[in-house]
Parts: C-alpha cells; sequence; structure tokens
C-alpha cells in the first residue's frame, strides 16, 4: 500500500492500493460514518428528467459517499464500500446511493472526525510490509499439500497422492513422487516469486526429498521442519514450529498465533486475562488491560447488527490507558481459537475479581 496524503488536522488519508492484502487492511479501517472518496463508475442519466428517450450511460465521475456498510470477503479481489453521496458533480444526485468497487491500483480516500492510533498502525503496516510469500509443502510418503502464506492467513493451492514406496518395472516409485513434489514447488516458486519455502513432513521424509532436489538456488530456499500430518492440519502445526518462527516472525499470522497463544497461556493460570465482551469491558473499566485483542469477524458481525460503536468505545478507551489493540483475521487458527471466546479477550496488568 501506497499512503500517498495524510492530514492530520483535516483527519484525511489517501492510499493507493498495491496488492490482495491492502484490501484486507483497508477493511479493518474504514467504518460507518467516514467519509469515503474517489474516482468511480456511476450510471448517469442523459437528456431532460421525464423524456421518453432519455439515456443511461456509464461515465468516470469522482464523488465522496458517507459509508454505511462495508464488503470483504477472504478470497475476494473487492473492498466493496456502500454508502449515501454527500459530494459529486451536477449530473450525480446527492443523496443517492452508490458502492465503491475498491481492487487493486485503486486510489481511495478516507476521512475521519478521529483517527484512532491502531488503524493508523494498519496503514503503517500495509505501507511497510514487503512481499514475502512463503511457500509451505506438508508431505508424507503418499500425499502432499502446498499452501500459500498470505498477511491475512494462508491457501492451499493444490493436493498430491503418490503411492507408497515400492519397486514398480525397476523403477522407485518413492523418487517418482518426490520429483513431482519438486516440479510443484519449482512451479508456485515461478509463479508466486517465493522468498521462502518451509518443507515438512514426518520422520525422514523431508531429507530423502532433498536428496531430489538439484535446483541449488531452490535449496538456499528450503527450511526443513516437522510435521505429523498433511493438509491444513500438518500447515498449522508447521506454523507453530521453533525452527521457523525467524521466518515468520514478521508475517501477521504468526504474530497473532503468538498473541492468542499468551491469551490462552493467562486463562489456563486463571491469572492475568479477561475474554468475553463483558469481562473485556469490565477490565477495560477497570484500566487492567495491556493487550486487547478483537476478531475482524467479531468487528464486521457488530456492524452488521448495528452494535459496532460499543466495540468501537472499547477501543478508543484502551488506547487512552496506552495499552495496545491487535485485528485478528478470523480465518486463521489463532482467530478461530479467540472467536470461541466470543470473538474479544485481552491481557491484563493485574489480576481482576469478577
Amino acid at each position: 500500500m501506497d499512503i500517498i496524503k495524510q492530514n492530520a488536522k483535516k483527519g484525511l488519508v489517501t492510499v493507493k492500493i498495491k496488492t490482495m492484502d491492502d484490501l484486507w487492511y483497508l477493511s479493518q479501517v474504514i467504518e460507518p460514518e467516514d467519509i469515503v472518496r474517489g474516482k468511480t463508475i456511476r450510471k448517469i442519466k442523459l437528456g431532460k428528467e421525464g423524456e421518453r428517450a432519455q439515456k443511461v450511460a456509464k461515465k468516470h465521475v469522482f464523488i465522496s459517499i458517507k459509508a454505511e456498510k462495508l464488503e470483504f470477503h477472504k478470497y475476494s479481489d473487492i473492498l466493496r464500500v456502500s454508502g449515501i453521496i454527500i459530494e459529486g458533480p451536477e449530473d450525480v444526485q446527492k443523496g443517492s446511493y452508490h458502492t465503491f468497487n475498491i481492487e487493486e491500483n485503486s486510489v481511495i480516500t478516507v476521512i475521519k472526525e478521529h483517527w484512532l492510533k491502531f488503524q493508523l498502525d494498519r496503514l503503517k503496516e500495509a505501507k511497510e510490509q514487503r512481499k514475502e510469500d512463503i511457500l509451505i509443502c506438508v508431505f508424507d510418503r503418499e500425499e502432499a499439500d502446498f499452501g500459500l502464506l498470505k498477511k491475512q492467513g494462508y491457501k492451499l493451492l493444490s493436493h498430491l497422492k503418490g503411492d507408497v514406496s515400492k519397486k514398480v518395472e525397476g523403477v522407485n516409485v518413492k523418487n517418482t513422487f518426490y520429483s513431482d513434489i519438486i516440479r510443484k514447488i519449482e512451479e508456485y516458486d515461478k509463479r508466486y516469486k517465493i522468498r521462502h519455502i518451509l518443507l515438512a513432513s514426518p520422520a525422514f521424509w523431508k531429507e530423502e526429498l532433498m536428496k531430489t532436489a538439484k535446483n541449488e538456488e531452490l535449496k538456499k530456499k528450503i527450511v526443513l521442519a516437522t510435521c505429523s500430518n498433511t493438509g491444513s492440519s500438518g500447515v498449522n502445526e508447521v506454523l507453530k514450529r521453533d525452527e521457523i518462527r525467524n521466518i515468520l516472525k514478521k508475517e501477521r499470522i504468526a504474530k497473532e498465533m503468538g498473541l492468542v497463544e499468551e491469551l490462552f497461556k493467562e486463562i489456563s493460570k486463571d491469572n492475568l486475562a479477561a475474554y468475553g465482551l463483558k469481562e473485556v469491558k469490565g477490565a477495560v473499566n477497570a484500566g487492567a488491560v495491556t493487550k486487547l485483542l478483537v476478531t475482524d469477524s467479531l468487528i464486521q458481525k457488530s456492524r452488521q447488527e448495528n452494535r459496532f460503536s460499543e466495540i468501537e468505545e472499547l477501543m478508543k478507551l484502551t488506547e487512552q490507558m496506552k495499552a495496545e489493540i491487535f485485528i485478528i483475521s478470523g480465518d486463521n487458527e489463532a482467530g478461530k481459537k479467540l472467536e470461541g471466546l466470543g470473538g474479544i479477550g485481552a491481557v491484563l496488568r493485574f489480576k481482576l475479581n469478577y
């Protein structure tokens, strides 16, 4: 994401979307009542009002809307922001509804009465992020799964099925399967410009596969790890391994897992933790919160149910006490665990009696 303009006095930030991940970051920033401004396509009626021959044409216009509804899904290429038009050219009716379809290369301005620190931090994080897509391959002697790590989680790319190692007409099927895995890794490496490859398997299969790899440049990108499963459970297992923490430490998903694990650790000790809206609200009002964790799923749901103001107020109070706020993606394992606690939790400075 490029931050083109930022005016603190006017509460104005203009950004350019560079990647699909930027849409996720922006979806955490735009709220109902915000002013969203940009260039868009609008159907315009041509001719005088009431004429039978009146035509409708699509036209590029520059308008501002007061945001009411926001839609973004995990695998979507578009962030949709809908609201009432408050500013535009003469041939665009004020008070009518419009939807901005924000996508890659879109330039958009967001105006707020008050920007929260965590919102500006999200934009800064999006601006500073490097395109460090990581390829994950989890496999055993029969199956292999490939996943692409993204800022908002990971996406399973494909699944390979092989045969149990045996000799067939003098051909070692195991080595053939390993060659298939290497070819698939090389394909994804070229397609996604991969920086790191996490290769994980039970037992010694990963070391055996490495003997098959001949591409020295590819081998430099590979980090070996251990897992007990393939599929999504294997990918989640690999993301927690100590030997790859140094690669994942800058990736949001690893950070989120660490935060949620910290919360669960405090809960298990019955110590410095609060979870669920009621408990967290009490902890915030008591000035006890040091880290507030909220899932993007809870934020989205609360907006749809017109009760986001309650969560927004908690965030404002949290910032006033110099505590940190973290938005956790509900699409990864960390977010799903937090969803099980009501989508909100807090690590505390001191223990409270509920």
